[in-house]
C-alpha cells in the first residue's frame, strides 16, 4: 500500500501540466491496483486438460494387448508407463511384488508404478488407477470367450489415460500440493465372492507404505472413460470419505460437469478399499454401469475423449484450487 500512497501522490504534483503526462500517471495507478489485487486475490490456474491427447493414451495401452499379470504385454505396457512418467520430471519407483493369481500355475511379478511430483511439498494428494486388464472375460455373452483375456479399455485403460494427462501439466504447471500418481497392479485378477482376491497391487502398498505417508486425500479412478458417462457416488467413499466425495461433487457442480451425480450408485470393491483400511481418505470416481465390463467388448471405440476430459478437468481444478 505504502507504492499505492506514492503513485497518488505523484498523480496530485502532475495535476495542470500536459495531459499525455498525466493519462500515463492514470494507467500507472490503474495498472499498480490491478495487480496489487491479483496477487492478494489470484490462484494457480489449472492447466486445460486435453481430452484428445488422454484417449490417445487410452488407444496406446490397448495396442500392447491384454495387459494380464505375466505376459509380454503386461511387460511392454510397464515399460511404456514408466519411460512416460519419467519424461515429466516424476520421480518415479517400482514396486515390485510376486503372487499367486487363480487359475495361474505359477506366482506372477506384479508391479505398482509411483510417480511423485514436489517432494518438498508437505501436503500431498493421491490419485491413483489400476493399469492391468482381467485375464478372463467372464461376463461375455459368448460363453466361448469366458476364457480369455480382455483388453480392457475402459477398465484400467481410462483411469491410467487420465491421470498421465494430469501428470504432462504437473511437469509445466506446478501446483501447491504435492501429488503422488500411483498405477496399481493386480487389480482385476480377482474371484466373485472372494474380495481378498482383487486389488493386490493396492493391498501390497497399504501393507509397505511408509507410516509417515499421510496424503490430505486420494482419488482413484476406474472406468470413467464410457461414453455415456454417469459418475454416481460409491457408498464406501460416503461412508469413510464423505468430505472428499463432497468437495469433488461441489467442484464438478462448479465446472458444470453433468456426468457427476449427487446420489449414490453403487458400492464397489476396488483399490480405494485398502486406502481406506489405512487411514488414507479416498474416493473411487466410477461408472459401473458399464455393459461392457468383463468383456471382450471393453475396447477404445465404448470410450469418449469427451468423457476422459470431464473427468481430468475436475482432478486439475482440485489439483490447482
Amino acid at each position: 500500500m505504502k507504492s499505492n500512497k506514492s503513485l497518488i501522490k505523484i498523480k496530485k504534483e502532475l495535476r495542470g501540466r500536459e495531459p499525455i503526462v498525466r493519462k500515463i500517471a492514470n494507467v500507472l495507478l490503474i495498472f499498480h491496483f490491478f495487480s496489487f489485487l491479483s496477487c492478494r486475490t489470484g490462484e494457480p490456474k489449472a492447466p486445460t486438460f486435453d481430452g484428445d491427447k488422454a484417449y490417445q493414451y487410452l488407444i496406446r495401452q490397448c495396442d500392447f494387448g491384454p495387459r494380464v499379470p505375466g505376459s509380454q504385454a503386461h511387460q511392454r505396457c510397464l515399460n511404456f508407463l514408466t519411460s512416460e512418467l519419467k519424461k515429466f520430471d516424476a520421480t518415479v519407483t517400482s514396486q515390485p511384488f510376486r503372487q499367486k493369481l487363480p487359475g495361474f500355475e505359477n506366482p506372477v511379478t506384479m508391479t505398482n508404478i509411483i510417480a511423485s511430483f514436489g517432494l518438498e511439498k508437505a501436503e500431498r494428494i493421491l490419485l491413483c488407477a489400476h493399469w492391468d486388464s482381467r485375464p478372463w472375460a467372464d461376463q461375455d455373452p459368448d460363453s466361448e470367450n469366458r476364457d480369455k483375456p480382455i483388453i480392457g479399455a475402459n477398465d484400467g485403460a481410462s483411469g491410467v489415460a487420465v491421470l498421465l494427462e494430469v501428470a504432462r501439466h504437473l511437469q509445466s504447471a506446478e501446483p501447491k500440493y504435492g501429488v503422488d500418481i500411483i498405477l496399481f497392479d493386480g487389480e482385476d485378477s480377482g474371484l466373485p465372492g472372494q474380495a481378498d482376491s482383487y486389488a493386490l497391487g493396492a493391498q501390497h502398498f497399504a501393507k509397505n507404505k511408509d507410516f509417515r505417508y499421510r496424503p490430505a486425500f486420494g482419488i482413484l479412478l476406474d472406468m470413467i472413460g464410457d461414453g455415456d458417462l454417469q459418475i454416481y457416488q460409491e457408498e464406501n467413499s460416503i461412508n469413510y470419505a464423505p468430505k472428499i466425495v463432497k468437495r469433488i461433487r461441489d467442484r464438478a457442480e462448479e465446472l458444470g460437469s453433468a456426468s457427476f451425480h449427487a446420489s449414490s450408485g453403487y458400492q464397489v470393491t476396488d483399490d480405494h478399499l485398502p486406502l481406506l483400511n489405512v487411514g488414507i481418505p479416498c474416493v473411487n470416481l466410477i461408472d459401473f454401469d458399464y455393459e461392457y465390463w468383463h468383456t471382450l467388448a471393453d475396447t477404445p471405440d465404448k470410450c469418449s475423449p469427451e468423457s476422459l476430459a470431464e473427468v481430468g478437468r475436475v482432478i486439475l481444478s482440485l489439483l490447482y484450487e
